[in-house]
């Protein structure tokens, strides 16, 4: 096995490792908000959040739930639920994940099967140390269909493409929110007060869903 570390956010990489070792890692952390694990084919990434990964996380989950509520969608907020299927040897456990448009048919669910529930129709990963382990095909094989990843600086919205993510300037779930307009308010949360980051964020949503 091989293991390799990085700051701010704590990442090992772990080789050979088996199903049955990912799984009785998840069963072990169930309760545990971290460290979150991803599995690809035998190669199990370990990530520990660091304090900035997580003011970034919770800000994008929170501009979610102000879109939703300005503009009247129902959501489902799973969080860093794990998804994992053994026929296909992958797991995964986004920073926040939503169901947005599958939400009606999501909703009160308490128990999700990943091999006949549709996957969250939004991800959010944050990458402040850019991930060793290709993610993307991760998600592509569960067939999530958008993913918003930042680094601390920039925003990328990802759009599934048949088998493969190609960059996009808009969102599918949200269309007011562009890469750009939610790198800016990702920026405007390190400068502002809470509750001021707050007012600005509704105001410009109940703007997008009165126009």
């Amino acid at each position: 096995m091989a293991t390799t570390l990085s700051l701010p956010e704590q990442r090992v990489i772990l080789r050979s490792v088996s199903w049955q070792t990912y799984e009785q890692l998840l069963a072990d952390h169930a309760d545990a908000s971290a460290p979150r694990f991803t599995y690809d084919r035998g190669v199990l990434e370990i990530m520990s959040p660091s304090t900035e990964h997580e003011i970034y996380n919770r800000a994008i989950a929170m501009i979610v739930e102000v879109l939703a509520e300005e503009m009247g969608l129902d959501i489902v907020n799973l969080g860093s639920t794990a998804f994992k299927r053994e026929e296909l040897q992958r797991g995964f456990e986004a920073d926040s994940c939503f169901y947005i448009q599958t939400a009606e048919r999501m909703s009160g669910r308490v128990h999700i099967d990943p091999s006949v529930d549709p996957p969250p129709d939004l991800v959010i990963e944050i990458d402040i140390t850019r991930s060793s382990l290709g993610k993307l095909a991760v998600f592509s094989a569960f067939r999530v269909p958008e993913i918003w990843r930042y680094d601390g600086k920039r925003a990328e919205i990802f759009k599934l493409a048949g088998t493969e993510y190609v960059e996009s300037e808009s969102s599918a779930a949200f269309p007011v929110v562009s890469s750009a307009k939610l790198s800016h308010f990702l920026e405007q949360a390190r400068s502002l007060k809470r509750t001021a980051w707050l007012r600005m964020l509704r105001a410009w949503a109940r703007e997008m869903h009165n126009r």
